[in-house]
């Protein structure tokens, strides 16, 4: 089964793949200018490789825990989608995505931590 994960924030769009059930790829970012441009892209993105499961990145606890994920649910539903939509524990995949690449490359807004970060969402789900 083809899956994809995406990591939802505010400016970018975090997204990563698994095609064969194992390894888990970041893809470049979708940069957001606004939240119909993204789930357009995001929708693209999905029907380009044929996903036929999308992992959602989702807070667990926190204090604006409530906001973000009114939010990330609404986002998902302007994607209008037919495949199965998980939400996965997104809990400090962010802090962690930033960890793993300390050094490897300057950490700048180009999205590359995102994806990252939805490669984490991704692997947390496989491990399930």
């Amino acid at each position: 089964m083809k899956l994809a994960s995406i990591d939802i924030g505010l400016k970018r769009i975090g997204v990563a793949i698994c095609l064969d059930g194992k390894i888990v790829i970041p893809q470049n970012a979708i940069l957001r200018k606004n939240r119909n441009q993204a789930a357009c892209d995001v929708k693209k993105f999905l029907q380009e490789w044929e996903i036929e499961k999308l992992i959602v990145g989702i807070p667990k606890g926190g204090s604006s825990s409530d906001e973000m994920e009114r939010r990330i649910r609404h986002f998902v539903s302007l994607l209008e989608l037919s495949i199965e939509i998980v939400y996965q524990d997104e809990q400090g995949s962010s802090f962690e995505a930033k960890a793993l690449t300390m050094g490897e490359f300057k950490h700048k807004r180009d999205g590359r931590l995102d994806s990252i970060a939805a490669k984490i969402i991704l692997e947390r789900f496989l491990q399930l």
